[in-house]
Formats: C-alpha cells, structure tokens, sequence
C-alpha cells in the first residue's frame, strides 16, 4: 500500500503533543481490563522479564538441641511481557480540517481511546486476533485450568456465582480472592432479576440513587465497547491486581494523505484518500500484558492454579 505521510513536526500544529499524552491517560476509561489490572512502569525494551515464584519455602521443626536443621529450596521462573502494537486509523474529510470552528480532537479522541480499549480487552479477554507472543485469552485459559461454570449448573444464578462450586468459589480454591468482575451487558437483567426468600429484589434502586451491581462487595464493570462476547463469557471474576500490563511507547501518530485504506476482511477499498478528498490520522501505541500467576500455599499446582473463573452461557440446544 503507497502512503505519503506528513512529518511530525509539520503536524505539530493539528496534533498537539499533550494530545497524546491525553489519549494515553483515556485509554482505561474504555478498557475493562485496564480499569482493574495493575499497570507497570513504561517498558524501555520490547521485552520485560518478571521473576514469577515456582515454589515456596518448607518450615520444619528442629529435634531438640542438638538436631540439624535442614535446608529448603525455592525457584523462581521467567515470563515474559512482549510489547506489540495496535493501531488505529481515522479518516477525516478535508474539509473538516479546514474548518477552524471544528473541534476535530473532541470528536476524535473518544473514538482512538475506545478503539485501543476494545482491541486490548477482546484480545485479553478471549485471545481476539491476538499477536502470537501474548498469553491466551482469560476465558481459554479459565477453560484448560477448570474454572468455568456453565448458568444453570446450581439452584439458581445465585448459586452458580456465590455458592460452592460457584464462580467466587472457583478462584479462591486458587488462594486468590476476586476483587472484580467484568459481565456482559445482558447480566444486568439477569441480577436485578434475582429475588430473596421473601420475594424481594436483591439488587435493589433506591430514591437517591440506581441499583449498584457488586458481587460479595466488589465492583462489577459492564463495558460497552464491544469487547464481550456473550456467547463466550457471561461474567469474568477474579483477582485482576494479578494481571499486568505496561505500555512500550507512548501514542505516535501520523497524518496519510495518499493512502487507499483497506477492509483487511473482504480486500474492498473502503476509503481513497486523494480520491476522496480526505487524509486519515494514524494513531499506534505499544503494549504488553501477562499473568505471573505466582505459587502460594492453597494452591501449588500450576496446571489448577488461576485466578480468574468464568461463568458461561448454556449450550444452545
């Protein structure tokens, strides 16, 4: 593909740099996963190396006086954050440029942040088009380590999330305790749909204010940037302070002014820049994530050990 591109510092004056840096700051306002995981300091490499603990120490009690004390071993293992890139570009008629009445960037900037953050959630939450040096997807993941519940499989939906057996159960079998949960938009009906002994709602509006959705005291997110796959996840719980993230770099843009912009689907040109009298802002940042998923006493075996559980849709007949 043939692109002509402006140089930065003949943009400066469309893309301011403190811009950037508020596109940077926006982004986990769009992203489910970013509100809740924990954010690393800026990588200065592609890859960073975390020392993840393997095993842990043994205690033993010394035969009076004069026993031995003996010695224990721990092991530490290496994973891996490897930054890679998302993009983004956005068509802008010229004319709206040439418009000084315009505010481009307050229509812009919403849109550049929600895209990072579905792109980023789809491809932690279910490994959507995700690059090969990333970790599976959370749900492919709960689903190899045995935390997934299907609806249904207790008394009710209460059952299936805060029971024995249920999702909270799951990841605290693990040693972990959840802190979070992130839940498709149809969840909302299913909760204020729950009614105690008494027949009343357990999840309830008051006069001040909505109904506040939190499971066991903890916050439930309901993104709405296309990132949930209802089909796939009805909610993921878990300790999201385990999952990590840093970014590479941060937002880099350039303005392509004779490029043909493709759906990299079907082949069709969907926008001729020169043709059509526009130029397209391309926006790209870098970032990398990862689950230590660190040994601890509950749970040593890393083949059962997650902190994540998934409560799944039923199969469709």
């Amino acid at each position: 593909m043939a692109t002509n591109a402006i140089l930065r510092t003949d943009a400066e004056a469309l893309i301011p740099e403190e811009v950037a840096r508020e596109i940077i700051q926006g982004v986990p306002q769009y992203s489910a996963v970013m509100q809740l995981a924990t954010r690393l300091p800026n990588m200065t490499a592609k890859q960073k190396r975390l020392p993840v603990l393997n095993s842990l120490p043994m205690a033993y009690f010394v035969n009076g006086d004069t026993g031995t004390k003996q010695t224990t071993k721990v092991e530490w293992k290496n994973k891996y954050l490897e930054a890679e890139e998302i993009a983004v570009i956005v068509p802008i008629p010229e004319a709206v440029l040439d418009d000084a009445e315009y505010d481009i960037w307050g229509q812009i900037r919403p849109r550049i942040e929600a895209a990072f953050g579905e792109v980023f959630d789809a491809a932690v939450l279910y490994g959507t088009n995700k690059p090969s040096t990333w970790p599976d997807g959370i749900v492919t993941q709960a689903e190899q380590k045995g935390k997934v519940v299907t609806l249904g499989t207790g008394n009710d939906l209460y059952d299936d999330i805060m029971g024995e057996g249920g999702v909270i159960d799951l990841v605290e079998r693990s040693g972990f305790m959840v802190n979070g949960h992130v839940a498709a938009v149809s969840m909302r009906a299913k909760l204020r749909g729950l009614r105690d002994a008494d027949g009343q709602p357990i999840f309830k509006a008051t006069m001040q204010e909505g109904t506040r959705y939190q499971l066991d005291g903890e916050r439930m997110i309901f993104p709405l940037n296309g990132s949930i796959d209802p089909t796939k996840s009805l909610m993921i719980s878990g300790d999201w302070s385990q999952l990590v993230y840093a970014i590479r770099q941060d937002i880099t843009y350039k303005i392509l002014t004779e490029a043909v912009i493709q759906d990299p689907v079907t082949g069709e040109i969907v926008y001729n820049l020169a043709q059509q009298d526009m130029v397209a802002l391309r926006c790209v940042m870098r970032l990398a994530w990862q689950i230590p998923n660190p040994v601890n006493q509950l749970d040593r075996d890393e083949n059962t050990r997650f902190m994540f559980a998934v409560l799944k849709p039923p199969a469709s007949p």
